[in-house]
């Protein structure tokens, strides 16, 4: 997927007036608005799937949401599996093991440490790419400083957000940490796949390859827990919510805003996700809880900021399913 923000309209004969600029103001803008609706819809989306635990788990939610957006991918991305060589088919199965692995992680985190504290840990995935992409891009000096005071403020939000004490649910928080090691190398892989396909056909595939897998875990899964109506429409919820609209919004949003603009936005899913799982599941949290959130989405912003651009080739792929 190309992310370059689109070229300026040509201005008017004197080169100021309504024309000038303002088709790129108007599309910063769609994209700022695309990019809110990406991140309130996912976190929604988690919590309305977390609201069908009860009746069948987790994996029975995940299960669903893999179909729905493995339907979807197919449906916009189109991809051409009959040509895809070997080369091409590696980085597109091991994206499509990272889609299975890092949603069940995810979700499994959600049921035992609450949405907002899931979703942070999650988010330590990219925000380790970013550091490590800075430390290796940067010479040593000022930025190089600033990356490892970034690394430090994490790891201080870190270890507030888990606080190690005899009511610690260390498997919830290790899940958290598998999930955010799926992100980093949903980043990478996709970088990969980038470079060898074009748009979106590699995430397409990896998104119905995933929900391929599901097909016989998810039945088996139904099967043994039976869904009430209300608890499939919230498990198909989670898929249109959490996967399908980020997915098409982060495709047109990264059309019209840069690269580095995208990720600090993304900084603030952890903040909606702790809103939208007070409002939505009871899930409050306490002051450190925010005070290590706020480290965190601190650590990641500026992490973004101070990481070099990258090529448009490797930053082509859409948030994943």
């Amino acid at each position: 997927m190309d992310t370059a923000t689109p070229p300026r309209p040509a201005a008017g004969p004197t080169g100021t007036g309504p024309t000038a600029g303002s088709g790129d103001r108007h599309g910063r803008a769609a994209g700022v608005a695309l990019m809110l609706g990406s991140a309130l819809s996912s976190q929604s989306g988690a919590a309305i799937g977390a609201l069908a635990f009860p009746v069948v788990g987790p994996v029975g939610v995940v299960a669903v949401r893999q179909w729905v957006a493995g339907v979807v991918m197919l449906a916009v991305g189109r991809p051409r599996l009959r040509a895809f060589t070997r080369r091409e088919w590696w980085p597109v199965l091991g994206l499509a093991g990272v889609f299975a692995t890092m949603n069940v992680a995810l979700y499994s985190a959600i049921e035992r440490i609450g949405l907002g504290l899931a979703v942070t840990l999650e988010f330590l995935g990219p925000l380790g790419v970013a550091l490590v992409g800075a430390r290796l891009a940067a010479p040593p000096g000022p930025r190089r400083r600033a990356t490892l005071a970034c690394a430090a403020l994490a790891g201080a939000g870190v270890v507030l957000l888990t606080r190690p004490q005899p009511s610690t649910d260390y498997v919830g928080t290790a899940l958290g940490l598998l999930a955010a090691l799926c992100w980093a190398g949903y980043i990478l892989l996709n970088r990969t796949i980038g470079q060898r396909l074009p748009g979106v056909q590699g995430s397409a595939a990896a998104g119905a390859v995933s929900g391929l897998v599901y097909l016989p875990i998810g039945v088996a899964v139904l099967v043994a827990h039976p869904p009430t109506p209300a608890a499939l429409a919230c498990a198909v919820a989670a898929g249109l919510l959490a996967s399908v609209v980020p997915f098409l919004s982060d495709l047109l949003a990264l059309r019209r805003v840069p690269a580095h603009s995208f990720g600090i936005f993304m900084s603030a899913s952890p903040v909606l996700a702790a809103v939208i799982g007070a409002v939505v599941l009871g899930q409050a949290l306490g002051a450190l809880d925010w005070l290590a959130i706020g480290l965190i989405v601190t650590a990641n912003s500026v992490a973004v900021l101070v990481t070099p651009a990258v090529a448009p080739h490797d930053r082509r792929a859409p948030a994943g399913p």
